[in-house]
């Protein structure tokens, strides 16, 4: 409660045209739902924050509120967008309804792999897609990894005919609803905090996420087949006021977008690292890891393209991304 009546009382000084910081250096809240203060997004905006603090003399810090003090990622993104908040990381499916542009990376096998995801989010397609979102109210500064997500349940998924009829458990959201529903599967929408009870209790087949998440929500308890189909490598986004943004100056706006740019590679290594001890983890707990046939995947994804690729600025980033070497 405190924090939430500190965060009113910000907005009301920032609406006056001042600053919610400390005496003699302007703070920078940043907002993440992961409880885990080493969880890699966590770790690399507070990094983040010492970066932009030595290259400013001291002038800012940052402070990362995550385990979800400040709200759901849907509430810090309203709070960010009226200045409310200064910061937020948020997976990037959220915005795909506020900046179009940011459902091209959230298509289904949009990257060949973990390296061409990489390089496509840092050329010029990943800058188109941040700076998108500026006329909705938010400075895109940096993608950060969110691994490859793919299919948990009660049995392999080795092709897309192991999929027909399976109730899958999807993040609330029309695009994730289509993707798995042209598998042939029963997409089911539902809070990421019901999934271990829903695959307990039979409710639901199998879900999709990433190696880390069906770690650390223990889903691994629940359901022992991982069929590694990576259909999405949706990234994560860090995100930043545009109200906050603008009242800085243009050597202040350069520091903060050059420390969350270095923040990037801090963020991926740790990443990296969690990905590998999740994966060591889950394995010796007996969980079964399944290779698939991914072509079989890709070959049912057309309609889901047809359907929210509808414009030529967007179909246009999409051929950016492909023919990214």
């Amino acid at each position: 409660m405190r924090v939430r009546s500190r965060l009113m009382a910000c907005f009301g000084v920032l609406t006056l045209g001042g600053w919610c910081g400390l005496a003699g250096a302007l703070e920078l809240r940043s907002a993440d739902v992961h409880n885990s203060d080493d969880y890699p997004t966590v770790a690399a905006v507070r990094h983040m924050g010492e970066l932009l603090s030595a290259k400013s003399g001291g002038k800012f810090r940052t402070k990362v509120f995550n385990k979800g003090a400040l709200g759901s990622e849907k509430e810090t993104i309203d709070q960010v967008k009226i200045g409310a908040l200064e910061m937020t990381r948020v997976n990037i499916s959220p915005m795909n309804a506020i900046c179009p542009k940011t459902q091209v990376p959230t298509m289904p096998f949009l990257f060949r792999s973990v390296e061409h995801m990489r390089k496509s989010l840092d050329g010029p397609a990943g800058e188109e897609i941040l700076r998108s979102c500026e006329a909705q109210g938010f400075i895109g500064l940096a993608f950060y990894d969110s691994g490859a997500r793919s299919i948990y349940g009660r049995k392999p998924v080795k092709t897309v005919a192991d999929a027909k009829g399976l109730k899958i458990r999807v993040q609330q959201s029309d695009l994730w609803v289509s993707l798995i529903g042209a598998m042939g599967a029963n997409a089911t929408p539902m809070p990421i905090g019901e999934v271990y009870t829903g695959l307990k209790t039979g409710l639901i087949d199998a879900a999709e996420n990433n190696v880390p998440s069906y770690e650390g929500f223990k889903h691994f308890e629940a359901v022992k087949f991982l069929s590694r189909t990576e259909h999405s490598m949706a990234p994560d986004m860090l995100l930043m006021s545009k109200v906050v943004f603008d009242k800085l100056s243009k050597a202040e706006q350069d520091m903060i977008r050059a420390a969350a740019r270095e923040s990037v590679a801090f963020q991926r290594k740790k990443w990296d690292e969690q990905e590998a001890k999740s994966l060591a983890l889950i394995k010796a707990a007996g969980a079964e890891i399944i290779e698939v046939d991914k072509a079989s995947f890709q070959s049912v994804m057309a309609p889901v393209y047809a359907k929210f690729m509808t414009t030529p600025d967007l179909q246009r980033l999409v051929k950016t991304v492909q023919d990214t070497k």
